[in-house]
């Protein structure tokens, strides 16, 4: 049967044209669908630490902070500049740091000089808010004693010194 079946001519041209539709179907649903699977939220604010007790030098200062979620973070963005009490405090240099750990030493700072501090996190979908921001301060540089006008006695000593600092300084510690 085979054989006859090929020795016959078979015609294999349809008798009607076929009528297709042109129709361009709509994916957008579906991509932001399966956008929103793969993809990671933007970060919460995360919350910047108040300053720690010896934090500071007088050039450097430590600042901490935390991310009280589970969010997915690849690095944070540490900003801050130095705090003023002028009219165009606006106009002071502003410092940004990309920082992979939740704490910083930030250095060569003005000695007994107030900063302000804010941190963002970051990931592959965005930046978070920012963080309230904090103020620092650094240690006060160590006075200058005035050799030339010690003077002491059997029961006493009279010692004077100097600030360098620009800033006023609350209290000094004398030790003997």
């Amino acid at each position: 049967r085979l054989e006859e079946f090929l020795k016959k001519e078979v015609d294999l041209e349809l008798s009607t044209l076929p009528d297709f539709e042109e129709r361009v179907i709509d994916f957008s649903e579906v991509e932001q669908l399966m956008n929103s699977i793969n993809t990671i939220p933007a970060p919460c604010a995360p919350v910047i630490n108040p300053q720690a007790p010896n934090a500071a030098t007088g050039t450097s200062l430590r600042v901490c902070w935390g991310l009280f979620s589970d969010d997915t973070v690849e690095c944070y963005q540490l900003c801050y500049k130095p705090v003023s009490n002028e009219r165009h405090s606006d106009e002071l240099t502003e410092h940004t740091l990309k920082v992979k750990e939740t704490y910083c030493t930030i250095t060569n700072l003005l000695p007994n000089t107030q900063y302000e501090f804010w941190v963002s996190a970051l990931n592959a979908s965005g930046v978070s808010p920012p963080s309230e921001r904090a103020v620092y301060v650094t240690a006060p540089s160590p006075p200058t004693i005035k050799s030339k006008k010690i003077r002491s006695c059997e029961n006493a000593a009279l010692v004077c010194w100097e600030s360098r600092d620009v800033n006023p300084v609350d209290s000094y510690m004398v030790e003997l």
